[in-house]
């Protein structure tokens, strides 16, 4: 969601920008203002992240803006459109305190510097929390140092610049003055003193060396100890160094290995799994290349399960844990993420590799019997991945990535793989755009279509039901939810087609219900191409006609964002519409500059406002203050409100107080599937 105030432009044109963005995918909440006490109240209640201002009209001086936008105090993005630029005029701009230039003429680069102001707002942000979390951090870390038992110092150029109290101990000073400026090599044994040092090196180096070494240490009297000396990068104040461990007594490494494992898989467990993640994407930050991180499971979990019974299933994964463990490298690392997911981590390997040991691992599986006891199955595996570079060389990013990668695969069947890589998302694009488009096909041709509803509650009272119908598409894996499948339905106009299977089965639905005498009123989503389908109305007209309706009805609706764009042949449409005698719903409303003069042009019956204005409506008195508006506007021109994704009891209450007809959301009913 980007919240973006215009500074006079004027509405036509902001709405113009609103539409373009939303069509693109870009969720915005917009403010005008034209004088400084609208932006100033702007300021105080939208909260904006960008100031779009438009100098064309120049009753609010460019400075003027900028001054009063540097005075609130708070970080946001100014933003001029322009005509055209020049050299001159760009200097300008950027020497008023400008960040972004926007070209009205270009909207793709309009858009694109839209994005990219709200994306490095958010870094910044982020910074600045991130900042804060790591001085109280090393606020913490020092504290512990401090309080530590073990003897810790941090060591720049071999001389000591921070030593905790049990290190001081440890060695026989009274204070770290005495070892400032000392060289961490006087406190080692002449005989150890050449190992340590070229052991020292290494690590300051970054150079591949041992973590630990074992040696005679030697304190300020001259007396000598056992100790185990481990070694870790760190900063101080800022500055790179080594952490330098002294223990006198060495913890079992196989005590640790066994600590560090799953005792089922024998894979690592999740925490080290992780830790090894942030290795991984540490060393992607420093420019190391050939590294991906794979998610991989057996196909159909839980019917495996139900198959061999829940008495078999640690024996099921730890045999399937064991045909992945045979096929990594010394240098790769496989760890158990989940209950069923492995994730495993590839070192320096090329793309061409990571697949080729993708499928050998998918082929291993599947010809492999596994035996459990008296049964014997056989298991398929799909594979979901990223490559890891410096641009996701984020762990929370690579795992999302990677997640996703899975669920995609998963979602198209058994034995599938998707692997995220950039640098090939336009042929990744591809190949699933023809995936869904085959199953949409499948789907259309083979009545493979799901309705499910919603009911929309009265807080006035009506007569009748009221239900909201939703579309599911059947897929490999289950029923698939519309975001995944309309994007392509509409790149490849199917959506007509698709919008007059959902109206006849909605009608179907009606006419039996007005058999049995219940008076219905559904909710249909209506998608653009349809609006603007010259034979569809005939079309309706005669389906109504042959279920002969009484009672029940059908509100056929659409978001306002697309019928601003689209806004003549909208208006024709719902003109014809309603003299077949339905009704129209404006969704998202309330989104817009001005969203009630759209009604001057689209006779709406219901608005159904905006769901952005529903997340934690009690904590939100501005959104509470705004639906009231809406409502109280909507009341005095003889339109009916509907507010949906109302989640909890206290918005539902605000939400009468507030004046609203109509609520709808998974806190009042979950949808449930249409039955005929």
């Amino acid at each position: 969601m980007i919240k973006i105030l215009f500074v006079e432009a004027s509405v036509e044109d902001a709405e113009q920008i609103i539409s373009l963005l939303r069509n693109g995918g870009i969720a915005v909440r917009p403010a005008r203002a034209t004088n400084p006490e609208e932006i100033q109240a702007a300021l105080d209640e939208l909260i904006p992240d960008i100031v779009l201002y438009d100098p064309a009209p120049a009753k609010l001086p460019l400075r003027d803006v900028a001054q009063q936008l540097e005075a609130h105090g708070r970080d946001l993005s100014l933003v001029v459109l322009v005509a055209q630029v020049d050299n001159q005029t760009v200097a300008d701009l950027f020497n008023t305190g400008v960040r972004g230039i926007a070209i009205r003429s270009q909207p793709r680069q309009m858009m694109t510097v839209l994005q990219r102001e709200h994306e490095a707002l958010q870094t910044r942000r982020q910074v600045r929390l991130l900042e804060a979390a790591l001085r109280e951090s090393e606020r913490r870390a020092d504290a512990l140092l401090d309080s530590s038992t073990d003897p810790i110092a941090f060591v720049h150029d071999g001389m000591h610049v921070r030593a905790n109290k049990a290190y001081l101990e440890t060695f026989g000073y009274d204070d770290f003055d005495d070892l400032l400026c000392l060289p961490v090599l006087d406190l080692i044994s002449s005989a150890d003193a050449e190992p340590f040092k070229n052991l020292l090196r290494s690590h300051a180096r970054n150079e591949k060396a041992a973590a630990h070494i074992d040696l005679q240490a030697r304190r300020s009297d001259g007396s000598n100890f056992q100790a185990t000396v481990e070694f870790a990068h760190a900063t101080f104040e800022g500055e790179p160094c080594l952490q330098i461990v002294f223990r006198r007594q060495q913890i079992d490494p196989q005590l640790i290995q066994q600590l560090h494992r799953d005792p089922v898989t024998g894979l690592y467990n999740r925490a080290r799994t992780l830790e090894s993640i942030d290795d991984a994407v540490a060393a992607a930050a420093k420019g190391t290349k050939g590294q991906s991180l794979l998610l991989i499971e057996p196909d159909n979990w839980q019917s495996l399960l139900d198959s061999v019974g829940m008495g078999k299933a640690d024996e099921l994964m730890a045999a399937f844990a064991n045909r992945v463990t045979v096929s990594v490298g010394d240098d790769d690392v496989a760890g158990l993420l989940s209950e069923h997911t492995i994730g495993v981590i590839l070192r320096n390997r090329n793309d061409e590799s990571v697949k080729q040991w993708i499928s050998d691992l998918q082929a291993r599986i599947a010809s492999e019997i596994f035996d459990l006891g008296s049964q014997s199955i056989a298991v398929s595996a799909s594979v979901g991945g990223s490559l890891l570079g410096e641009k996701n060389a984020n762990a929370e990013l690579l795992l999302n990535q990677a997640g996703q990668a899975l669920r995609n695969a998963l979602s198209q069947g058994g034995g599938k793989v998707e692997l995220h890589d950039p640098a090939a998302r336009e042929k990744a694009d591809a190949e699933r755009d023809r995936y869904w488009l085959q199953l949409l096909q499948h789907a259309l041709a083979n009545n493979g279509f799901v309705l499910y509803h919603q009911h929309t509650i009265s807080l006035q009272d009506a007569e009748g039901e009221y239900s909201e119908i939703l579309l599911r598409m059947n897929g490999p894996q289950g029923e698939v939810l519309p975001g995944f499948f309309m994007p392509i339905a509409e790149k490849h106009g199917l959506t007509t087609s698709i919008d007059r299977w959902v109206l006849a089965k909605a009608i179907e639905t009606l006419r039996a219900r007005d058999g049995q005498g219940i008076k219905t009123t559904f909710f249909v989503k209506l998608t653009a191409d349809s609006i603007q389908d010259g034979t569809l109305l005939a079309w309706l007209g005669e389906q109504l006609r042959k279920a002969g309706l009484k009672n029940g009805q059908i509100v056929l609706e659409m978001t306002e964002s697309k019928v601003v764009t689209l806004l003549r042949p909208a208006q024709e449409f719902v003109t014809g519409w309603k003299k077949l005698g339905g009704r129209f719903a404006l969704e998202q409303f309330g989104s817009g500059l001005n969203s009630f003069q759209l009604l001057n042009h689209v006779d709406a019956d219901y608005l159904k406002i905006d769901r952005s204005y529903m997340a934690q409506l009690p904590q939100h008195p501005e959104n509470q203050k705004k639906i009231a508006e809406i409502c109280h506007h909507a009341r005095e021109l003889k339109r009916f409100t509907v507010a949906e994704w109302v989640e909890d009891a206290s918005s539902t209450s605000l939400l009468f107080a507030c004046g609203v007809d109509f609520v709808q959301g998974n806190f009042l009913q979950e949808p449930q599937r249409l039955v005929d």
